[in-house]
């Protein structure tokens, strides 16, 4: 982008285009109460800036059918969303509508300047199947604590090297745009509420459950950090003063019982030590290794430890959320990572502790559900952060 807004009101009509698509210049002065005339001084500064652009004629009211605008079909961001085990890597337009998505497997341990290498080779990948020339900016989720304002990680748990790595200024300067950072669970939260389960919901937790467990809480519409970054860490929320211990450094954190790897790990212990001799077993017998989807794929024929294991594990989250209800008092809670594909045992169980813990004044009108977005929630709400942060005044 070669130009920003230069006031409240150019942010406000490049949001709600973003948000809701072409509308004509009278729509938009319905929308955000502004009179008709200085909408359209807005709108033409907008347009001579590069940012709007008109778009075919809206429909008739009854006389002369006025043009529709909507933002530049040229823009382009990206959106990158990095997990412990993989990466999401998307383009999107100004609507931030999905052009073009990658998975790839990555190993955040390996550091932040493999995991860049990576991402930058797959942006470079989707830029060659003609999806984007370069990219007006960039929104990148990480698996740990984020200081927001310099977008640097903050002692992530699970991310050795990463600690105050200048992810924001070092990505900047390779991929030659602006960037923005934060919490890869945020950006989930971000995602649904902009074209998930969560539109249009101003309080909601979201849960993503995967290799680590966290939270993102969005408040009146708008992310909540906390003063240092740590909001929603809610995977070391300790479940068992005597359980397992993890990779915090503490014992019994929630994400010791129950995440990817815990219920690996618990599944080959069943296993080796004869309490599964069905599914579990002729999968490790066949692959020499078990994982969270193994447990998924034995529970959906009916493997009884495996059927145990998620139900447990959907206790212990359960749990953890029930007293996040009683706390925040959210509208909706949604649930998203790769863990929360083993199926309705899971979402049963941790409804059931949800609903039981819980007093009904929180309860009764809280639907818990599963998230719209699947594998691209959190690159949406990537590209929606870059463009909240390029959509507001310099």
């Amino acid at each position: 982008m070669t130009a920003r807004p230069a006031n409240a009101h150019q942010e406000r009509v490049l949001k709600l285009l973003r948000d809701e698509g072409p509308r004509s210049r009278a729509e938009l002065s319905g929308l955000i109460d502004l009179s008709r005339s200085k909408v359209a001084v807005e709108v033409d500064r907008l347009m001579s800036a590069g940012l709007l652009v008109v778009d075919g004629l809206a429909a008739s009211r009854g006389g002369r059918r006025s043009h529709r605008i909507r933002l530049s079909p040229e823009l382009r961001f990206l959106g990158v969303d990095i997990g412990a085990t993989s990466v999401d890597v998307a383009v999107t337009n100004a609507e931030l509508e999905v052009l073009g998505h990658l998975n790839e497997p990555i190993d955040v341990r390996e550091g932040p300047v493999a995991v860049f290498e990576q991402v930058v080779v797959m942006a470079g990948k989707l830029k060659a199947a003609g999806l984007a020339e370069s990219f007006d900016g960039a929104g990148v989720g990480i698996p740990g604590p984020v200081r927001f304002a310099e977008g640097v990680p903050v002692a992530p748990p699970i991310m050795p090297g990463w600690d105050g790595f200048p992810v924001r200024k070092a990505l900047s300067q390779v991929l030659g745009c602006p960037v923005m950072v934060d919490n890869d669970v945020n950006l989930m939260a971000l995602g649904e509420r902009h074209a998930g389960v969560a539109k249009r919901v101003d309080d909601f937790l979201c849960v993503k459950i995967g290799t680590g467990i966290g939270c993102g809480i969005v408040v009146n519409g708008q992310v909540h950090r906390g003063a240092s970054g740590s909001a929603g860490d809610i995977g070391h929320i300790q479940v068992d003063p005597d359980g397992h211990p993890c990779a915090c450094g503490n014992r019994g954190c929630l994400e010791a019982h129950f995440s990817g790897a815990a219920l690996a790990r618990d599944a080959l212990a069943a296993v080796e030590s004869g309490h599964s001799t069905g599914a579990l077993a002729d999968r490790l017998a066949a692959s020499g290794t078990l994982t969270a989807a193994d447990v998924g794929a034995a529970a959906n024929v009916g493997d009884a430890v495996a059927l145990d294991l998620i139900r447990a594990g959907g206790d212990h989250v359960g749990h953890v959320i029930a007293g996040l209800v009683s706390f925040f008092n959210p509208s909706l809670v949604v649930l998203g990572g790769r863990v929360t594909g083993l199926g309705h045992g899971l979402l049963a169980a941790i409804r059931t502790q949800v609903y039981r813990r819980s007093l009904p004044l929180a309860t009764g009108n809280l639907p818990i559900v599963l998230g719209d977005l699947g594998p691209v929630a959190g690159a949406i709400g990537a590209a929606r952060l870059i463009t909240d942060h390029l959509f507001s005044p310099a």
